[in-house]
């Protein structure tokens, strides 16, 4: 049920019921608010929870206000769900590849989606203690669930089932992220579709499935659903998939995904939407043909809104636009006591980027500069993030074009997975490692991996970068064998080779004759 209307998760079973029990529970009774709040945070998604919970760890006074359900996106229509099918959905795919390992499966195995969402739901539930509101009222946060809205310089009125609530604070934190939306598309709205926010809610597995979008919600959830044994149809306005990623990275991915039967109709252009009697027709226009298919659901995988509408932004002169709020360095909005954190004013739609900008609030709006701590700044950020196909995708830093663009030399290694031992016995090597260096350095400046586990692994080049370690250090580095890991030793081991030059070896190979004599 889109936005989580009366707070309601379909299907209405045990785990769901649990779930909504810890992030809304139904007989909440807003506190009183005694004094002014240190900070308060309307929006309790990652950047809002992080806020709230850390200010109270620092004995700060901190109003936290959800108006949907704790754990915003990430718990409950994000990360964790859809990480809980694409595990399940890997699951069959290994199972329909176990003869490759001597496993012969009989004809006959049942294959059972509603057991893969329903453990999905469970484990979601399970995941949701650690955002329920009676673990942040423990940790010493005043958890108000309701519509939050600015009415004055320092004031928020809460509008919940208990009665309004008027605060009052010194700093605020809008964390309120943002929304599934969909293009303009002629007949979308009424054939009726599915996003990111009701795609969880299925039971039953639809056989056939259009999904727009070829980033990283859509190919997830494409590979998942042809994984389970839908026939899924992936459009995509430009040519190949992932269209932010290095072409040859996104192929191999896009290789696997075609093996694993989805059909992509990439360079698509003219898209419509018809509601028959048979279906969801769909037609396109794919690099010169007209295709028309017909499927039971739609999934758009495309647009995000940020949520800015009903929260009194204008009130408090906190100026915003169709990409969210306007925010500095610092992450301070044009108001310069109100901050912002997320999706709402972040480029970068991840969890563990709302995490790290959450910090950079506390830092600056809670730290006097008596502490001696100076200010934080997203421009410090080094951002990594993944796509959670099979293969894996994972980068951080720069593409070897954002380099170009901003004038920086750069040398490029990629050591390939299938010279990985590890990688080789598990079946697993199609896939590399990638590093772009600072022209006659060692500083890494950007890295990607294709493999079973890049997210893992990218995060060796992400310390590294943050540390501000070069390839001289990871090249010395002990690596235990086998693993997949070792292909961050390999890259840098062949930047190392490189850096040997033709005239060291020449007096080397000299020397070395010497001494035979």
């Amino acid at each position: 049920m889109s936005r989580h209307k009366n707070c309601l998760m379909l299907p209405d079973d045990e785990h769901n019921r649990e779930l909504v029990e810890n992030v809304h529970p139904s007989n909440w009774v807003n506190p009183e608010p005694v004094g002014r709040y240190n900070i308060a945070v309307i929006g309790a998604g990652t950047a809002g929870l992080i806020t709230a919970v850390i200010a109270a760890s620092l004995g700060a006074k901190v109003a936290l206000i959800e108006k949907h359900l704790m754990g915003g996106d990430c718990l409950n229509v994000g990360c964790v769900p859809s990480k809980g099918i694409i595990r399940a959905a890997r699951a069959w795919a290994d199972l329909r590849n176990a003869e490759e390992f001597g496993l012969h499966i009989p004809p006959g195995v049942k294959y059972d989606f509603g057991a893969a969402m329903a453990r999905m739901r469970k484990l979601r539930a399970r995941i949701s203690h650690n955002d329920s509101v009676h673990r942040y009222t423990k940790l010493g946060v005043d958890v108000y669930i309701g519509s939050g809205r600015f009415t004055g310089p320092d004031t928020i009125q809460v509008e919940g089932p208990s009665g309004n609530r008027t605060l009052t604070f010194a700093k605020a934190s809008v964390c309120t992220g943002a929304r599934a939306s969909a293009p303009p598309m002629p007949g979308l709205e009424e054939a009726g579709y599915l996003t990111n926010e009701t795609v969880f809610s299925l039971t039953e597995l639809p056989p056939r499935i259009g999904v727009i979008g070829a980033g990283p919600i859509g190919c997830e959830l494409a590979q998942s659903f042809a994984r389970f044994g839908s026939q899924v149809y992936l459009i995509e306005a430009i040519h190949g998939i992932l269209p932010n990623e290095d072409r040859d990275a996104a192929e191999i991915v896009e290789q696997q995904m075609l093996r694993d039967g989805v059909k992509l109709f990439c360079c698509g252009k003219g898209l419509k939407v018809q509601k028959t009697d048979a279906g969801k027709r769909l037609t396109v226009d794919s690099h010169g043909q007209q295709y028309d298919v017909t499927v039971d659901e739609v999934l758009v995988g495309v647009g995000r809104t940020p949520n800015v509408e009903g929260i009194g932004l204008e009130a408090v002169g906190v100026d915003y636009d169709k990409n969210g709020v306007r925010v500095n360095e610092r992450l301070q909005t044009t108001n310069p006591r109100i901050f912002a954190a997320g999706d709402i004013c972040s480029r970068y739609k991840f969890t563990h980027a709302a995490d790290a900008m959450a910090q950079i609030v506390i830092q600056n709006a809670l730290f006097p500069h008596p502490f001696g701590f100076g200010y934080a700044s997203v421009d410090s950020l080094i951002m990594p993030w993944c796509t959670f196909t099979t293969p894996e995708v994972a980068h951080v830093g720069m593409y070897e074009k954002d380099a170009k663009e901003k004038g920086i030399e750069v040398e490029t290694y990629t050591y390939k997975l299938d010279e990985v031992d590890r990688a080789i016995l598990d079946g697993e090597d199609e896939g590399f490692a990638r590093i772009h260096v600072q022209k006659g350095t060692d500083k890494i400046v950007g890295a990607t991996i294709v493999a079973a586990h890049a997210g893992d692994i990218i995060s060796e080049f992400t310390l590294a970068m943050k540390a501000g370690l070069g390839l001289k250090t990871l090249a010395s580095t002990i690596h235990p064998y086998p693993t997949q890991g070792e292909v961050v030793k390999k890259v840098a081991n062949a930047w190392r080779k490189s850096t040997f030059t033709s005239r060291q070896k020449s007096i080397l190979s000299k020397w070395y004759t010497w001494t035979r004599k």
